[in-house]
């Protein structure tokens, strides 16, 4: 096999997505033949090479795999919780891979969550720069005025940051309306924030699309595997947009 950069390695491998694997190397937790690798510039062929994570020989997964979940609330998007809460982790036992869910969904918010050991895969879907969309349908307890459904669209500043322009489309006019909203950027809590900022408190969030992929009828808790199609189209869209926002000899 031909020599990749260790963070590409980490994250096919399903160690962490690209982001993490480039924190552990810079930690000093990534070893090449014995060495301590601490550049994000070194490359390793992990046909060849012995790569050690926290002491840990890695190997190429043998199977790519890659679930749909439908997420309940009440539970942890993290592979391990501190605090001893349930994780997501609890509705893919018996999956013969070391996943790991891609992106985030709050304790309390529920819906369709993808789960992969392809952590290239994982790091284009949650780059903001790929401009993969999220819906989300979200219950609160109290209509937004024209004035503040437009300035949720143009974007408002959480945390001295302006948020950044996102889709919001009422879905059910009631004292307790429901709104459709559409994300490109995923910052925590980042509904919740941003229907707080006007007053309004979420009740339910949903989350029901990412990019072409609806949460259909799958049941709460229950999970399927994404078809080669699916994965397929994911691929596609994602190396287009990759090619769109990379600039000519960047990785």
């Amino acid at each position: 096999m031909p020599e990749e950069r260790l963070q590409k390695i980490l994250a096919h491998a399903g160690i962490a997505s690209r982001r993490h694997a480039e924190e552990l190397i810079t930690a000093g937790r990534v070893r090449v033949n014995g060495v301590v690798i601490a550049e994000l510039g070194a490359k390793a062929d992990i046909s060849r090479d012995h790569i050690k994570v926290d002491g840990k020989l890695i190997h190429a997964p043998e199977k790519l795999v890659y679930l749909a979940l439908n997420k309940p609330k009440n539970c942890v998007t993290t592979v391990s919780d501190p605090q001893g809460r349930e994780t997501v982790m609890k509705f893919v036992r018996g999956v013969k891979a070391r996943l790991y869910p891609v992106g985030r969904l709050d304790y309390a918010s529920e819906g369709l969550l993808l789960m992969t050991n392809d952590g290239d895969f994982a790091n284009r879907i949650t780059s903001a720069r790929n401009h993969v969309v999220k819906v989300y349908e979200v219950k609160v307890n109290g209509p937004l005025t024209p004035d503040q459904e437009q300035q949720f669209r143009d974007g408002i500043r959480l945390e001295g940051r302006k948020t950044a322009p996102a889709g919001l489309r009422l879905l059910r006019r009631a004292e307790n309306p429901w709104y459709e909203v559409r994300l490109v950027e995923g910052r925590q809590n980042q509904i919740r924030l941003m229907f707080r900022h006007f007053g309004k408190m979420v009740e339910k969030l949903r989350r029901v699309k990412i990019g072409f992929l609806e949460l259909g009828d799958l049941p709460p808790a229950a999970f399927r595997h994404l078809s080669p199609a699916e994965v397929a189209r994911f691929q596609k869209t994602l190396a287009f947009e990759q090619s769109r926002t990379h600039a000519p000899g960047e990785e």
